[in-house]
């Protein structure tokens, strides 16, 4: 199998009042992604909240948004949230089974912070062995701890054959190009979780962008793709709005995010598990409202269709 090239969001989990999962609102928020023109859903990641869900609840919810897919776009999926090689077996085998694309593993999960890469790629080994019919993706999660993988690393997981997929949060232009350098002609693709750095990161090679922004204007994410195949000059000019919207992570997510669909008419809550807590202060929910005013001029500027 193959990743396909393009925008994968970061999905976020809408909760209802009593913080359970409100499917009716996560199946109105998968149509409006795909109606977005992504090419990608990334369930259960730590935008989705995983830290903070059951199994359980992990299972279910990558289930759900694999079949509510239904073969529309890819659907990789996380929730690789434990600490023994054990635990995360049974993790990995119960969320793979459920009709998704890849199981995409949290990098700082492998070995601790104080430990080497060897131990990482001796536990990955173990992983790899366990569960042979399953695709795998990285995800360098910063919670509880960022772990970034080396080139040398990322070239050993492209070698097994085993790998498809890394959202990359190095955020650094240059140790983007020695990652992709080590992933040149193998079937492991670089998505980049930062929009200030992705026209770079494309110039280079990379597949494309997985992050939280998103979950604001997928579909800008999407022409940006586009424009890089064939229109450099605008695509630098598409870049310049994406790069400095993004600057509104600094606010508390995925409450922010949850608040941004809410305007679109999505029936999400702003309740949640994890994130936020402090709340969306009068300002912020003001700079939202203007970034989505502003989103929609910009889709004018590029002549994208208005939502």
């Amino acid at each position: 199998m193959d990743i396909r090239n393009g925008v994968f969001p970061t999905m976020i989990t809408p909760f209802n009042e009593k913080r359970e999962i409100d499917y009716t609102a996560l199946g109105e928020y998968v149509e409006w992604l795909i109606g977005h023109g992504v090419q990608g859903l990334f369930a259960v990641c730590q935008s989705s909240e995983m830290f903070a869900l059951s199994l359980e609840e992990r299972v279910q919810l990558a289930k759900f948004v694999a079949e509510k897919a239904a073969g529309r776009v890819q659907v990789i999926a996380s929730g690789h949230i434990s600490d023994m090689i054990s635990d995360q077996m049974e993790e990995i085998r119960r969320i793979s089974f459920n009709g998704i694309d890849a199981f995409v593993l949290v990098s700082n999960r492998l070995a601790a912070a104080d430990e080497s890469e060897e131990v990482w790629k001796r536990n990955a080994e173990m992983i790899l062995s366990a569960v042979p019919d399953v695709s795998f993706g990285i995800y360098e999660c910063p919670y509880p701890y960022k772990r970034l993988l080396s080139p040398e690393l990322l070239k050993w997981c492209a070698e097994t054959g085993r790998f498809f997929f890394l959202k990359d949060t190095c955020c650094d232009p240059q140790q983007l190009e020695a990652k992709l350098d080590a992933m040149r002609g193998t079937r492991l693709k670089l998505f980049n979780a930062n929009a200030a750095t992705l026209l770079k990161s494309l110039d280079m090679g990379a597949a494309g962008y997985s992050g939280v922004m998103a979950n604001f204007h997928p579909d800008l994410y999407v022409r940006l793709l586009e424009l890089h195949r064939g229109d450099a000059a605008e695509a630098a000019r598409l870049q310049q709005f994406l790069g400095l919207a993004s600057a509104v992570e600094r606010q508390p997510y995925p409450l922010n995010a949850k608040y941004h669909l809410n305007l679109e008419g999505l029936s999400i809550s702003l309740h949640g598990r994890s994130g936020g807590h402090a709340g969306l202060s009068a300002s912020m929910m003001l700079e939202i409202e203007q970034l989505r005013g502003m989103e929609q001029q910009i889709r004018e500027m590029f002549h994208l269709h208005t939502f």
